[in-house]
């Protein structure tokens, strides 16, 4: 049995520097400038820069990058997220071609590709998503690609476009709690999420979900979370430590311990779930490339 460490009060932590084990390395190296090209040339975003990630550095150093369609501008105002909040104007038909044609100079065995939410669109964008995958898997059909898709509203056929291209993993992230969604996701609803997972897993797909922590859920609250997408046929489960990117932002309630993480995967596993990426610098794509065939 792993001792679980004893975690300072909120208050302390988050008036201290952030601890040793959440340190990263600067982006450097060819294939990080290489990737770095690439992206401006084809005018293309990645949520890597967009949702300041802090594994941008290792990630582009090995010539994978997570590209962000429909633009860099959210409709929704998650108290989370760096990704600008507002009233998107962006709507490029030719991004598919551009996005697929990046990947296959960059030479990616497999891609993950997202996008911010375009609540204003009344397919949600899904015509786009499915164009992407196509188009991907047209010049580089040995790619493996997942798809990390938002909040459709219950728009489950805008879903069906979204996950019916080819893809091979499809993941839609919880964020957080049940607890904490009204704090956390305000537009957001926890069984609705739910649901779209399970129709997503009901359509034959390997299903994907990411849960951050830090931001003052109790231990009960996890396993609440796990439980509830193991019932909802979750195959795969990222956790990862919440970092505050601005000040305009939720504060982090606490750092939480890589003992606690180690704790958090045994129990996901116990609970169910197939595979479980669990640490502090964890985030949705990272090492996402293990996640095709668990």
């Amino acid at each position: 049995m792993i001792a679980l460490p004893v975690i300072q009060p909120a208050e302390a932590q988050t008036k201290t520097r952030k601890p040793d084990w959440l340190r990263v390395k600067l982006p450097v190296g060819k294939e990080y400038a290489k990737v770095r090209q690439l992206v401006d040339t084809y005018k293309l975003h990645t949520i890597c820069e967009s949702g300041n990630c802090p594994n941008m550095g290792e990630c582009w150093g090995a010539g994978t990058a997570t590209f962000m369609i429909l633009g860099n501008v959210c409709t929704r105002s998650c108290s989370f997220c760096a990704v600008a909040t507002g009233r998107p104007n962006e709507y490029d038909l030719d991004e598919p071609r551009r996005v697929a044609e990046a990947i296959q100079l960059m030479g990616v065995k497999h891609a993950v590709i997202t996008s911010v939410n375009r609540d204003e669109l009344k397919d949600r964008g899904a015509s786009v998503w499915h164009e992407t995958v196509v188009q991907i898997k047209n010049l580089s059909p040995e790619t493996t690609i997942e798809t990390l898709i938002p909040d459709v509203k219950a728009n489950w056929e805008a879903l069906e476009v979204m996950i019916s291209a080819g893809q091979e993993v499809v993941s839609h992230n919880m964020e957080t709690v049940r607890n904490l969604y009204r704090q956390v996701r305000p537009q957001a609803k926890y069984d609705r999420s739910l649901e779209q997972i399970n129709r997503t897993k009901a359509y034959g797909k390997r299903t994907k979900s990411g849960i951050m922590l830090g931001l003052g859920e109790t231990k009960e609250q996890v396993y609440e979370a796990m439980d509830d997408l193991a019932a909802n046929g979750l195959d795969i489960l990222t956790l990862g430590q919440y970092l505050q990117p601005t000040k305009m932002h939720i504060e982090v309630a606490e750092f939480i311990h890589p003992d606690l993480f180690a704790h958090y995967r045994e129990e996901g596993l116990n609970r169910g779930l197939k595979y479980v990426e669990s640490g502090p610098l964890v985030r949705s794509s990272y090492h996402a490339e293990r996640h095709v065939h668990v």
